[in-house]
């Protein structure tokens, strides 16, 4: 999370990305590792996370109910520092989604309208009369940029996504997801083409 992309530690794209939402009332990096703090910006509070959370098979669940008995809201907002490119518009737009009422969570995610195939077979199409690319029913891959869900939400279902969830589509730039070197590379790719 602190190695350098673009010549700024991959944290501080997210931190700098929260800070232009208004409506988010407080903001945490939630770690473990106490040195994370030389790279707070003003604005962001630093909540220390219990060290057993850094297990490789601890889930969200497990650092959501560890997080929550410190922090109640009405509304949570969940993002990763590894997820450098989404928008403050993507989460405003989710966040507005979620406090309207008409949805109970809000989550990004990437549009996939391909021929998909699963344990040897066609997942979502007719291998014997086969459609038009573009006539194949659209699936959503979860990216990581930005889950808002209510307080009761998780209290009752134990996720980040409820029953009546809104689907941000992102472009595959606000998709990046930064968990293996080529998922970094790619991130580098972005910022070069920005420029």
């Amino acid at each position: 999370n602190t190695k350098l992309l673009g010549g700024k530690p991959l944290v501080d794209y997210i931190q700098d990305t929260l800070l232009n939402v208004p409506s988010i009332a407080q903001r945490y990096i939630y770690c473990s590792n106490i040195s994370i703090c030389n790279y707070l910006r003003e604005g962001i509070e630093f909540l220390r996370r219990p060290e057993y959370l850094d297990s490789a098979t601890t889930n969200f669940t497990q650092i959501f109910t560890e997080f929550s008995k410190s922090v109640d809201a009405d509304i949570y907002i969940y993002t990763h520092a590894t997820a450098p490119f989404i928008s403050a518009a993507t989460i405003s737009e989710c966040i507005d989604k979620v406090v309207s009422g008409d949805f109970d969570s809000a989550f990004t995610a990437e549009k996939i309208q391909d021929f998909l195939w699963q344990d040897g077979k066609p997942l979502n199409f007719d291998a014997s009369n086969l459609p038009r690319s573009q006539d194949l029913p659209i699936i959503y891959r979860e990216t990581s940029g930005v889950y808002v869900f209510r307080k009761e939400v998780f209290e009752k279902y134990r996720r980040r996504i409820g029953e009546q969830p809104y689907i941000k589509e992102v472009s595959g730039r606000e998709a990046v997801d930064i968990n293996i070197p080529s998922d970094f590379m790619l991130a580098e790719l972005y910022l070069e083409d920005k420029k």
